[in-house]
C-alpha cells in the first residue's frame, strides 16, 4: 500500500511516477523542497508586512497560502505512493502549471505594490525580499511543470 525507502520495483512497472523516498532523488520531484522553502518565505514575508493596499496583497497571500498547502498535500500523495495511476502525470502537469501561473500573477502584483511603496515604508526591504522570493517560486513551479510535462509525454 505505502511505499518505503527500500528498493521497490512495483512502482517502476506500474508508472513512471516516483513514490516514497525516490521523490527526493528524481527531477522534477526534488523541486518540492525549494517550493516549500521559498513559498513559505513569500507567505511569511508578505504576512509580516503591512497589508496595504489590501486587494493585491490579499491575492498574494491567497496564492502563497494555497500553493503552500496544496504542495504539501501533493507531496504527501507522492510520498505515500497514491500517485501510481495513469492520470497522475497529467494532474501533476496541470497543478504545477496552474501554480506557476498563479505565482506569476501574484509576483507581478507584489512587485507593482512594492514599487509604489519605495521609500515610504520601513519594511520596504521585506517587500523587496518577498518579490524576489515570489519570482523564484514562479520559476521553480515552471521548471517543475516543464519536467512534469516531459515525464507525462514520455509515459
Amino acid at each position: 500500500m505505502f511505499s518505503t525507502c527500500t528498493t521497490d520495483t512495483m512502482a517502476s512497472t506500474e508508472s513512471m511516477m516516483p513514490s516514497g523516498c525516490k521523490i527526493f532523488t528524481t527531477m522534477p520531484d526534488i523541486l518540492f523542497i525549494p517550493e516549500f522553502v521559498f513559498g513559505g518565505l513569500v507567505w511569511t514575508l508578505v504576512a509580516s508586512t503591512k497589508v496595504e493596499p489590501a486587494n493585491p496583497q490579499g491575492w498574494v497571500m491567497f496564492v502563497s497560502l494555497f500553493c503552500f498547502l496544496f504542495t504539501t498535500f501533493w507531496f504527501f500523495i507522492f510520498i505515500t505512493g497514491i500517485n501510481q495511476n495513469s492520470i497522475w502525470p497529467s494532474l501533476d502537469v496541470g497543478y504545477h502549471s496552474l501554480s506557476a501561473f498563479f505565482y506569476l500573477s501574484a509576483a507581478v502584483l507584489l512587485a507593482n505594490v512594492t514599487i509604489g511603496k519605495q521609500g515610504l515604508d520601513k519594511v520596504y526591504q521585506l517587500d523587496i525580499a518577498a518579490v524576489v522570493m515570489a519570482f523564484i517560486v514562479t520559476l521553480l513551479y515552471w521548471i517543475h511543470a516543464i519536467f512534469s510535462a516531459h515525464r507525462w509525454k514520455s509515459s
